[in-house]
């Protein structure tokens, strides 16, 4: 395609101590609903304070939740909602990383709605996919780890356990938030093999979006730095936490691969990952990604789709004399051998072999979306397939 529709309206801080310009932006309300992750990362690496600090400074009050879990919960996304309402909050800030940016949007979605419950306005197969009838409150985002650029993106996934849908929900383009602060140093202390799930992630965006067949020039653009600065140095970042070089080149990957959602699209890959936490939350979501990766691209370079883009890929990873497809599995393979995460198994966090074809529904069900962007139509049996030939 030689079209593409891009908005991306989020002023972006990047670079290394930009989390101390914050007071200096101009505020979208008077008090904050700080949303924060249920565990301590932001309380012991001081970003928790700097970031109340900045909020003060800008004259600013604010409220904090602190509840929100790795694939965040669709009652915990209520909660903060109602929380918002009733404590008058005007705006919206995320610290922390995806699951934080994901839960925080989504509040900021829901806390001016009629209806309390978050699926009345989600998609997917349970979802009743009402459009919301209030504006969002206004959102910012401050990420403190590189891997979903759900800074810079007008979607959150969010995760129903009653339903076991793990869906993304968006209202449109008033979902963007309107300042993400991406500072490397607040990135420094997310441990080896969370840099390296993130990491992944991130690069699974643009390589995804490299095939889909929405594909166009912004979005390789976007794509092609992204891929390039993961393979470079996602490695010295899971090696050394405090490389700022290596982290700052990750932390512009991971922003470059939310423009690639954008500018384009996720394909299956992501719907079938999603399925998999959604049946075991306990999975990061990353290290499913790369579970499912080798053989998701070896599917389609055996259809021989996107030859051609496959070669690409492999050279922006490093291959640069690639000549074949298969050259990019042999340098994604390489990647996850440098990130130490090459041996990960299904059956280590209780994914089961008779569960292949439940996961294949449950991907098409809840976030079939994804599936019109491959590079050909799938059935259920070959994405099983997929899932099947990557167990271990």
């Amino acid at each position: 395609m030689n079209s593409y529709n891009y908005y991306a309206p989020t002023r972006v801080l990047f670079g290394a101590g930009s989390l101390g310009k914050l007071h200096e932006q101009a505020m979208p309300g008077k008090k904050a609903l700080l949303v924060i992750s249920n565990g301590k990362s932001t309380i012991t690496n001081g970003s928790l304070e700097r970031t109340k600090s900045e909020l003060e400074k800008a004259g600013c009050e604010y409220v904090i939740f602190n509840k929100v879990a790795a694939n965040p919960l669709k009652s915990v996304v209520e909660e903060g909602a109602r929380t918002a309402r009733e404590t008058g909050c005007d705006f919206v800030v995320a610290l922390g990383g995806g699951s934080v940016m994901d839960a925080a949007k989504v509040m900021a979605m829901l806390a001016p709605q009629p209806s309390d419950d978050l699926w009345d306005y989600a998609g997917g197969a349970t979802g009743k996919a009402r459009p919301v009838e209030n504006a969002p409150l206004p959102y910012i985002a401050i990420t403190t780890s590189a891997g979903t650029g759900s800074e810079v993106d007008e979607a959150g996934v969010i995760t129903n356990p009653e339903t076991n849908e793990k869906i993304g929900i968006s209202c449109g383009d008033t979902l963007f938030a309107v300042l993400a602060i991406v500072d490397p140093e607040l990135m420094t202390t997310v441990p080896p093999e969370f840099t390296a799930y993130q990491g992944f992630d991130a690069l699974c965006h643009s390589l995804e979006g490299y095939i889909a067949n929405i594909a166009n020039p912004m979005s390789d653009m976007v794509e092609r730095t992204a891929i390039e600065n993961i393979g470079k140095y996602l490695p010295r970042a899971v090696k050394d936490g405090n490389d700022i070089e290596a982290r700052e080149a990750v932390a512009f990957a991971n922003t470059m691969s939310g423009y690639s959602m954008v500018a384009c699209a996720c394909t299956s890959e992501h719907s079938m990952e999603h399925a998999m936490s959604a049946y075991h939350p306990e999975l990061p979501h990353g290290a499913g990604l790369i579970m499912i990766s080798k053989e998701y691209f070896k599917f389609w370079i055996d259809k021989h789709v996107c030859d051609e883009r496959f070669i690409d890929m492999a050279k922006f990873l490093g291959k640069a004399d690639a000549s074949s497809p298969y050259d990019f599995i042999t340098a994604l393979d390489e990647l996850q051998k440098a990130c130490g995460v090459n041996e990960l198994k299904m059956s280590d966090y209780g994914i089961k072999e008779d569960e292949f074809m439940t996961l294949a529904k449950n991907a098409r069900a809840t976030m079939g979306v994804l599936f019109k962007y491959d590079p050909a139509e799938t059935t259920d049996e070959e994405i099983a397939g997929i899932y099947a030939r990557s167990y271990r």
